[in-house]
């Protein structure tokens, strides 16, 4: 049964010592993360999953390790050889050794059947979630993908759907879409859903960022 969630994006500018000078542009996002995230920390029932995009669907171990070496920081987070995906790897930053969780990766094109699947897997027993993913990156000119006039759209209904916990319409998102848009997210966001449905009674929602402060959507939301 998901117990509670909360949903981060995962830039690794979120790192103030990556972000440098402009360290303070997200320091709002950065507070909303904390906030977000203390809950799961404070809580004593149920397993702490960490679940994010990347190359491929797999389990990694809880010490398992990432770095910041390829966005220009000698930071590494974990224990070992660097294996984890951006996400995991933000992840574990935000959780920052407070509590250990596994780490679970959902391919970036995953079919919303086997995210919401791999949902209902995770929460077969008593779960706490921290869901990383971004919105779209073609919110303006600047973003990585350029303006797309059906990014805003997008990321609205996703913000809609974080803040309320409406768990049937991050499962509707399109995948090709998604793709399209660099929605980075939706992959894992759908995965959050498949443990919603999982059973446990209705959940609340509450958003607490939704930016876009570099052309890309950057949510962060709680369902308890």
């Amino acid at each position: 049964m998901l117990i509670r969630a909360a949903v981060c994006p995962h830039p690794p500018l979120l790192v103030p010592e990556l972000a440098g000078a402009a360290a303070g542009e997200l320091e709002g996002l950065r507070e909303a993360c904390r906030r977000a995230i203390r809950p799961l920390l404070e809580a004593d029932a149920g397993e702490l999953v960490v679940v994010g995009t990347g190359p491929e669907t797999r389990a990694f171990d809880s010490s398992a390790a990432g770095s910041f070496h390829p966005y220009g920081l000698e930071l590494k987070v974990g224990q070992g050889e660097p294996v984890l995906p951006l996400s995991l790897t933000v992840g574990r930053w935000l959780l920052d050794g407070e509590r250990r969780a596994r780490l679970q990766s959902v391919a970036f094109d995953a079919e919303p059947g086997a995210c919401l699947e791999l949902g209902r897997e995770l929460a077969r027993d008593d779960v706490s979630l921290l869901v990383m993913g971004d919105g779209s990156a073609c919110r303006d000119e600047k973003a990585p993908g350029y303006l797309d006039e059906r990014a805003g759209p997008y990321d609205r209904e996703a913000a809609r759907a974080l803040g309320e916990a409406d768990a049937a319409a991050l499962g509707r998102l399109d995948p090709v879409l998604s793709g399209e848009l660099m929605a980075a997210g939706r992959a894992a966001w759908q995965v959050l859903a498949g443990a919603a449905s999982a059973g446990g009674g209705p959940l609340r929602g509450e958003l607490l960022a939704d930016e876009a402060p570099y052309g890309v959507g950057y949510f962060v939301a709680t369902w308890t």
